[in-house]
């Protein structure tokens, strides 16, 4: 194995580690409770990342058998990949950019406007026709249910820290006025008529705020928040695996000249 094909097998290990922190990512993504109810957002990641894996592999192989045809194979598919990986975080950066969170004065929790957050996931996540499967995901989770165990008077609830989605599903918008009884029963709404949500709420365990468009947005800021963690570490892997794609593109170009060279010198040409 020359020079050049064990700069490259090194390189590969490394897209290989750098895979890795991918599929983390995916997996940490496809595990939080608000994702568990949308299927479509769960695997994409953890899908890039094992081919990211498997491609290093190639490559791997192909550098240390000196493969020439699977190594260029891999540089296809690696540059492929990090196309895709770049225009998804491209585009995830720009659908997660608007934020509809403001704070409540009195509170330490934050709540959401539905129309504070990019049109594209309102219309891909929140429209009438996806919303009916998500809304009975989140009713079966214990992602309300969980509160009432956890606080018991008013102001151990004012002063935590909800999730988006917590704030948005699970009670009643502020500005409605209603007197807390326990985190998830709320009564006597002082004003009712300042949001269409505030008509929206029930004290029933499988209704809650599932159906107000305080708990679409909240949905839509946990999502916002997660994916903008995620992409924190997505950028990084990127960044290692173009630095690695540029280098094993010289060391292929020079592993084919020392081939050609060592034709030479042993007069096939």
């Amino acid at each position: 194995m020359g020079v050049s094909n064990n700069i490259t097998a090194v390189l590969n290990f490394i897209a290989f580690l750098a895979s890795i922190p991918i599929i983390a990512a995916g997996i940490w993504l496809a595990q939080n409770p608000d994702n568990e109810c949308i299927r479509n957002f769960r695997w994409p990641i953890v899908i890039l990342g094992i081919l990211v894996l498997l491609v290093s592999l190639a490559g791997f192989v192909g550098a240390y058998w000196n493969k020439q045809g699977l190594l260029a194979l891999y540089l296809f598919s690696m540059a492929l990949l990090i196309v895709i990986l770049l225009i998804l975080l491209i585009f995830a950066f720009v659908v997660t950019r608007p934020d509809g969170t403001y704070h409540v004065p009195g509170r330490a929790y934050e709540e959401s406007r539905l129309d504070g957050f990019s049109a594209w996931l309102r219309d891909h996540i929140t429209s009438s026709g996806s919303w009916a499967k998500i809304r009975s995901c989140l009713a079966d989770s214990d992602t309300c249910i969980k509160l009432a165990q956890e606080y018991i008077t008013a102001d151990q609830f004012f002063n935590s820290h909800l999730s988006s989605l917590q704030s948005g599903c699970c009670k009643p918008p502020s500005v409605c006025g209603y007197s807390y009884v326990s985190p998830i029963m709320w009564v006597n709404p002082a004003n009712p008529t300042a949001d269409p949500d505030c008509y929206m709420w029930s004290n029933d365990q499988n209704q809650l705020c599932y159906n107000c468009n305080a708990c679409k947005a909240g949905l839509l800021g946990n999502l916002r928040k997660e994916w903008r963690k995620a992409n924190v570490i997505l950028i990084v892997a990127v960044v290692v695996l173009i630095f690695v794609y540029v280098i094993a593109c010289s060391a292929f170009k020079n592993a084919q000249t020392e081939e050609l060279f060592d034709r030479y010198k042993r007069g096939w040409v």
